[in-house]
């Protein structure tokens, strides 16, 4: 498998990067000419890193009407809109939903869907998901754990959002 590089500066991703759990069918972004989903895809998912959610909504929103099959662009936007408030978390958890159905193999998605599911008061929903990473082996299961036990997200936050990059 080819690791796909951004296309933009991942001077401050490098750590983080590191500790990302990257899916097998990340997109493949080592193209000399990315196709326009994967481009607008790595700009919302830079904006995402950079806690610019609305901006990144609206680059991941157009990658996936570029690109409808893109799980993992489904997973960032749902990610993007989450992180905006209660106002979006039915649309965060449709596009959640939507990014499982894709891919059932990619942990992201059940890691901040169980993360909205306790948001929504729904731990019951949250601990399948707990038990869906951890029949992936996924360490996003503990990361999902901590939060179903405390009731919230860790301070500071962190974005394991589907991306790879060097």
């Amino acid at each position: 498998m080819k690791f796909p590089s951004l296309r933009f500066s991942l001077l401050g991703f490098v750590l983080l990067a590191s500790s990302l759990i990257a899916a097998e069918s990340a997109p493949d972004t080592t193209s000399d000419s990315p196709s326009p989903a994967v481009v607008l895809y790595n700009e919302g998912t830079k904006l995402v890193f950079e806690k610019k959610f609305p901006e990144a909504q609206l680059k991941l929103a157009a990658a996936v009407a570029a690109d409808p099959s893109m799980a993992e662009a489904h997973n960032n936007l749902a990610y993007a809109l989450r992180k905006q408030g209660p106002a979006n978390f039915e649309a965060a958890l449709k596009q959640y939903n939507r990014a499982i159905e894709l891919n059932p193999k990619l942990p992201e998605p059940f890691m901040y869907r169980g993360v909205l599911f306790i948001q929504l008061g729904r731990k019951a929903d949250a601990e399948t998901d707990l038990a869906r990473l951890e029949a992936l082996k996924s360490p996003l299961a503990g990361e999902l754990r901590w939060v179903i036990e405390n009731g919230r997200e860790k301070e500071p936050e962190k974005f394991f959002g589907v991306t790879r990059g060097q």
